[in-house]
């Protein structure tokens, strides 16, 4: 790792994004078709809250990812795409008004939940994981600025909120961490919440 590319990731970024308000930024797996009724519900979201006024941020590549922006970039506001240079290339998607590439998944991730007013979080896979734990970490042990936190999909994040009951069996996390976000189901109930 580099601390130079760190630094200057870091830095790019906020001359970018500082004066943008409010953002969203969207999770999801990136191996979803557009023509799944995931890609199909990521995108009436985007295009809504980007007709409301928000920005929409995501890492840039396909899957949710794809059809965010694309309902973001036909909406009123800025798509944004945070990219990654991988082994394998990501290109970026198409609908974007502003794109910034990054060498390291951590200052990419730190971007997108710096940036966020609201991060939604749509079925996914690894990555997906990684970024909504992330984001739970910082905001229970208040590193982050509290922000709003959605989870898409009751079926999917079941088995999730499952363990999440254990650990708060164990006393590993406390009730009051469970109140850190909420699950939806529906596209506009979930703009009707983040537009509150």
């Amino acid at each position: 790792m580099n601390i130079q590319v760190v630094e200057s990731e870091l830095n790019n970024s906020v001359a970018l994004l500082n004066d943008l308000g409010p953002n969203v930024s969207i999770f999801g797996s990136a191996r979803v078709k557009q023509s799944d009724v995931l890609a199909t519900q990521a995108y009436q979201l985007a295009k809504s809250l980007s007709d409301s006024g928000f920005n929409i941020l995501t890492g840039a590549g396909p899957g949710i990812m794809q059809a965010a922006n694309k309902g973001a970039f036909e909406g009123k506001s800025l798509s944004i795409g945070l990219n990654i240079k991988l082994p394998k290339e990501q290109n970026p998607n198409t609908y974007l008004d502003r794109c910034i590439l990054f060498e390291h998944f951590f200052t990419r991730k730190v971007v997108l939940i710096k940036h966020a007013d609201v991060c939604v979080f749509f079925p996914g896979g690894f990555g997906t994981a990684d970024e909504l734990l992330e984001v739970l970490t910082l905001i229970q042990t208040r590193k982050g600025k509290p922000i709003k936190l959605f989870l898409f999909g009751s079926s999917f994040w079941s088995p999730l909120l499952t363990w999440f009951g254990s650990l708060l069996d164990m006393e590993y996390i406390n009730q009051t961490d469970l109140d850190l976000f909420c699950l939806v189901d529906d596209v506009e109930q979930l703009v009707n919440n983040i537009k509150e």
